[in-house]
């Protein structure tokens, strides 16, 4: 297990479990996603911080189950650290904080990156991307609410130069 460091503000630590993840830039990659994540929502990235879990679906799936009782793999997994006291949303003026951990599990990404011909780094930037508005209290459920979510990662991803996953 090794530690990347992301460049720049030190928003997201890195840690390496799965070596396969070497290929990428796991640091540069999660730092840029994380940044634009939050400066879409109005935040400041700068002093805040995030750290990744670069695993395999093995790992993930036990993590799964320990934290959502679903015994099998998944893509991203995120736990907001709760330092925040409403979701954020845009102008929201906020001091640094620790937001979460995120996860990600190495077979599951690789093999749905293939299956929608993307890049590994693409999907994986939009993974972090979603997790990391989970970290800030968006969801999914609903279906405004996934209007929401969905708006801001396409506004995010086109920031990045990443196309809109949903079309």
């Amino acid at each position: 297990m090794t530690a990347d460091p992301a460049p720049g503000a030190g928003l997201v630590e890195v840690v390496i479990e799965e070596p396969r993840w070497s290929d990428l830039d796991m640091g540069g990659l999660a730092e840029r996603a994380a940044a634009a994540s939050l400066v879409a929502v109005g935040m400041t990235p700068a002093g805040h911080e995030i750290s990744l879990l670069a695993c395999d679906d093995a790992r993930i799936a036990e993590l799964n189950a320990a934290f959502r009782g679903k015994e099998k793999p998944t893509n991203v997994l995120s736990w907001p650290s709760g330092e925040l006291d409403e979701p954020a949303r845009p102008g929201l003026e906020e001091e640094a904080i620790f937001l979460g951990d995120l996860a990600l599990a190495f077979e599951t990404c690789s093999a749905e990156a293939a299956e929608a011909g993307l890049s590994l780094e693409a999907h994986v930037t939009h993974l972090v991307v979603h997790g990391v508005l989970h970290l800030l209290g968006f969801d999914h459920e609903e279906d405004e609410e996934a209007d929401e979510m969905e708006r801001i990662e396409i506004k995010t991803l086109a920031s990045l130069g990443v196309a809109n996953p949903y079309t």
